[in-house]
């Protein structure tokens, strides 16, 4: 029996990392109601509860290139995190995704004596292969979330436990596409395409316009197209209505705070930038087109460091290419609007995915809160 309550140091670099780490906590506060979190979160970690000593927002940066910008204030929220922890002991650190920042934090904390557990694999299957060798030394604990991750990880002796995802357990199995649109005031005959251009402001920015000339070009072919945009908060919302504000574009348009989920099972097809949106959108079975842009100079080093085959996450999970996956010059509007026009008009699309997304989503379902939360707890215990 513990003498005073669990304290938990827990860092979430983006809105992905937010829905993780939530989770866990959840279940960890069931057993624990008295634990106390801190670190960096996003809303659904503050509505548990967490402190968040600076905003999440401070460390959505995505690519090689645009991280170097940020360097200098990305260092000093880290060090600041680290001299936190220190003067206010936790029992336990984790950090959920964003391995470029908490890998470091977790390397420093560890040789402290303190465990750490990164949550959420870095892509050394992918890039960067070398990097094993960094976590091995930075965590007691990786918590995987991709089934092929764990024997790369017992390959090298280091310990890590498959816990599947999160939003496998969340999302139906077969969703009720009926209600998402009656939830939505949509009505049952319309043609509907989700558009999420992402996360983050630099996404946003380099999707959001050709994204919109591709809806352009479908308005014209299906006059009746209703585009609905959920945005993952209220600065993405204002950054969404600046650009129509901006820009003439014939398109019926509608944007939605959150509820992605719920715009995405409604949708005929959905429009993404890569990222845990796929894998959203593959768990609400719909079909999808899935594109990135990279920083010039990021996707010239990408080039020569990106080993997979694929980087929509659903094709990397099925190891074949069962979505489009647009990367810079191939995403243009021509190529988006012809990969999507079938998928509005012919029922047969989403039949021939179905059995595919179903078979990757069981895969993943595996509880995975509670397997994260019993494996932390775990370790905690041990020690």
């Amino acid at each position: 029996m513990r003498d005073k309550p669990l304290r938990i140091g827990i860092v979430a670099g983006e809105s992905s990392g937010d829905i993780l780490a939530a989770g866990l906590i959840k279940q960890i506060k069931l057993r624990h109601p008295d634990a106390h979190f801190v670190g960096i979160g996003g809303p659904k970690m503050l509505a548990l509860g967490c402190e968040s000593l600076f905003e999440m927002e401070e460390l959505s940066v995505m690519g090689l290139v645009e991280v170097l910008s940020r360097i200098r204030r990305l260092l000093f929220v880290r060090k600041s995190l680290l001299n936190y922890f220190l003067a206010n002991p936790i029992d336990l650190f984790i950090g959920v995704d964003a391995p470029d920042f908490n890998l470091g934090l977790e390397l420093k904390l560890k040789r402290q004596g303190i465990l750490t557990v990164q949550y959420v694999s870095p892509t050394v299957w992918a890039w960067r292969e070398k990097r094993i060798f960094k976590i091995a030394k930075a965590t007691n604990l990786v918590l995987s979330i991709f089934p092929f991750e764990k024997a790369v990880y017992d390959k090298h002796a280091i310990p890590c436990a498959f816990v599947g995802h999160t939003l496998a357990d969340d999302i139906a199995v077969e969703p009720d596409r009926n209600a998402a649109r009656k939830a939505l005031n949509l009505k049952p005959q319309d043609c509907v395409l989700a558009v999420l251009p992402g996360s983050r402001q630099s996404e946003v920015e380099a999707l959001l316009e050709v994204f919109m000339q591709s809806c352009e070009i479908l308005t014209q072919a299906k006059p009746d197209l209703k585009i609905l945009i959920p945005v993952v908060n209220r600065q993405r919302k204002i950054q969404v209505e600046s650009f129509f504000a901006n820009h003439a574009m014939y398109v019926d348009y509608r944007i939605v705070i959150g509820h992605a989920r719920q715009v995405m099972i409604a949708a005929d097809a959905v429009l993404l930038a890569s990222g845990t949106a796929t894998l959203e959108a593959m768990l609400c079975k719909r079909p999808m087109v899935a594109a990135y842009r990279l920083n010039k100079l990021t996707h010239l080093m990408m080039k020569w460091l990106y080993k997979a085959k694929f980087f929509a996450l659903p094709n990397v999970l099925a190891d074949e290419k069962v979505v489009p996956e647009l990367l810079q010059e191939e995403v243009n509007a021509q190529t988006i609007s012809e990969l999507l026009l079938p998928m509005l008009s012919d029922d047969n699309v989403q039949q021939q995915l179905n059995a595919k997304f179903t078979e990757l989503h069981l895969a993943l379902k595996k509880n995975a809160d509670v397997q994260a939360a019993d494996a932390v707890l775990q370790l905690i215990e041990a020690k």
